[in-house]
């Protein structure tokens, strides 16, 4: 008896260690993070900002860089009846406008990469926050986001967390663009 016990303890241990977490009710949601970055007002409400605020650089980018082609057709057109001195002060001239140009372009790209990121982190604190108070709310014990392969649509939260995010006022976080 005692050895058939010994035999039939684990068997019975391990029986009641699976069914006593099976028998709770886990309420289980998953998140679609990626469509709540892009569906999200506070989303959009960032691009936007971001447009709104680089959209002066890019467009006296794009002046500068029309300034250059201009002055490059003048150079070729021009060339056979320059001087060498002229012809070599233009083409330095082209030269140095062009790298300055790059440089401008490179600060420029610099600056929206840091800005693109902080409001990338902004959004993610938001996203986050939302995913929690609508998890407490309706008392989910687990809520699942990157790495899921497969999911049921019962179990998918993202639409009603969408909605909940598109009825908050997104926040104009908007900062003026450097330089």
């Amino acid at each position: 008896m005692n050895r058939m016990l010994k035999v039939l303890l684990p068997g019975v241990l391990l029986a009641a260690a699976v069914a006593a977490p099976a028998q709770a009710d886990i309420k289980i949601g998953v998140v679609n993070y990626q469509r709540l970055a892009q569906g999200s007002p506070q989303a959009k409400a960032a691009q936007d900002a971001l447009q709104a605020d680089f959209a002066p650089r890019q467009r006296d980018l794009a002046t500068l860089q029309g300034q250059l082609k201009a002055k490059e057709d003048k150079l070729q057109k021009d060339a056979a009846t320059m001087s060498e001195s002229q012809r070599s002060n233009a083409e330095k001239e082209l030269r140095d406008g062009y790298r300055d140009l790059q440089r401008k372009q490179q600060e420029a790209q610099e600056d929206l990469n840091a800005r693109q990121n902080e409001e990338m982190s902004r959004l993610q604190r938001v996203l986050v926050e939302e995913v929690n108070a609508y998890a407490k709310a309706q008392s989910f014990d687990l809520v699942i986001a990157d790495g899921v392969i497969f999911v049921n649509p019962a179990l998918d939260i993202t639409p009603a967390i969408l909605t909940a995010l598109q009825s908050r006022k997104p926040a104009s976080g908007g900062k003026p663009a450097a330089k």
